[in-house]
């Protein structure tokens, strides 16, 4: 695996591609900037070396051509302020202003392009697009693992300009590390926890991770489907009818496999999809019609923290319930509270996914893991047992 460190980049105009897509509010300020700080041990590197910068990004979605709320001029000044120096703007990612500026980069200078997004050929991965962007510098970097899924100009298709003068920046190496540490080297027992909605948002990563792992955790509302495979009554539980048959294949897999399968018991069941509903506690064998269930009950979190306690490898993908309401967090906070104790008593700890982050983040335990995924899709492909196109370029 080609690293940072195997190189020097003295003189050198290095192109990276980092993943700089930051929330902005209605008068185009940073609201996180956390993406931005997580580049800055790559940038750091290189401009320590006597190296220039070229940074690529992307930002939004825009629907073709330039929007003014996705332009990259306005992250400037942050990245201005983190890395401690100008930072040169270009009001296009290819033209004769970019080259030009490109070229003209001392050491130890920064460039940021324009949004690669404003042109189509970035998403559709073309060809001619990825060789003008190559044409900026004379050695690539990809740190945006958040984006390796997708085969975009300037994540894979640029690399084969760059046949001995290409890396994965630290960024990326930690989180391909990172995810290894549960798929390949963890320490056993390993236990991956699976939540959100739907079993079939989910059911690629279950089927690998059952040759991988000692322990799975399923909560959110896909654990329904699975009770309706089980012959339970679910009353108003998200049930995904048309994955039930599914549902028993993962079970059946489970036990062939002899993964330990654990479902939670008890939910904590309302009489309507609201923080204002009634509450009750049930057994989900047995959810009355008209209820649904929005968060595992306290026998499941017992339970389910007990499995944590004892594993050295930890993998939490997806919240217990609706954590979003009042009402319906308190499972999501156990589960959150459980792999931060097994951490801090040795274990592994990887958190991925959007909404497992989020709460990690917003309960007060992002420093109290092991590791926070900052790939969303780009990890759970990863899980799944994909290839990343922006992996595979520079390892070709």
């Amino acid at each position: 695996m080609k690293k940072l460190d195997d190189f020097n980049f003295k003189a050198k105009r290095v192109l990276i591609r980092v993943d700089f897509n930051v929330p902005l509010d209605e008068n185009y300020k940073i609201t996180n900037n956390s993406r931005i700080a997580a580049s800055l041990p790559t940038l750091n590197k290189i401009l320590d070396d006597g190296g220039s910068i070229i940074l690529m990004s992307h930002l939004g979605r825009p629907k073709g051509g330039y929007e003014e709320k996705f332009s990259l001029k306005h992250l400037i000044d942050e990245i201005s302020s983190l890395l401690n120096r100008k930072v040169y703007f270009a009001v296009d990612c290819i033209g004769n202003e970019a080259f030009s500026l490109a070229s003209g980069l001392q050491e130890g200078e920064v460039l940021l392009l324009e949004n690669l997004r404003f042109y189509k050929e970035e998403e559709k991965g073309d060809l001619s697009f990825a060789e003008k962007l190559a044409g900026l510098g004379d050695f690539y970097v990809n740190d945006a693992f958040g984006t390796a899924h997708r085969a975009h100009a300037s994540t894979t298709i640029i690399a084969q300009f760059f046949p001995d003068a290409k890396c994965f920046g630290y960024l990326m190496i930690r989180e391909i590390e990172n995810i290894e540490k549960v798929l390949r080297t963890g320490k056993k027992p390993i236990t991956a926890i699976i939540g959100g909605a739907k079993v079939s948002d989910k059911v690629l990563i279950i089927e690998n991770l059952l040759s991988k792992v000692n322990n799975l955790i399923i909560g959110g509302g896909m654990a329904y489907t699975f009770f309706r495979a089980m012959g339970a009554n679910t009353g108003n539980s998200l049930v995904e009818e048309d994955r039930i048959e599914l549902a028993k294949h993962l079970i059946s897999e489970a036990k062939n496999k002899n993964v330990e399968l654990y479902l939670p018991f008890d939910s904590v069941i309302a009489d309507g999809f609201s923080n204002d509903a009634n509450t009750a506690l049930s057994d989900n064998m047995d959810i009355q019609q008209g209820w649904m269930g929005l968060d595992i009950g306290d026998e499941a979190i017992k339970k389910f923290t007990e499995v944590i306690l004892k594993s050295e490898t930890i993998l939490w993908n997806g919240p217990m319930g609706v954590f979003e309401m009042e009402k319906f967090k308190k499972g999501t906070v156990a589960i959150a509270q459980a792999v931060a104790d097994s951490t801090s008593e040795g274990a592994y700890s990887l958190i991925g996914g959007g909404d497992s982050v989020a709460a990690v983040k917003q309960f007060g335990f992002s420093k109290k893991v092991s590791y926070i995924s900052t790939g969303g899709g780009a990890m759970l492909e990863f899980l799944e047992g994909k290839e990343l196109p922006g992996v595979k370029a520079i390892l070709d």
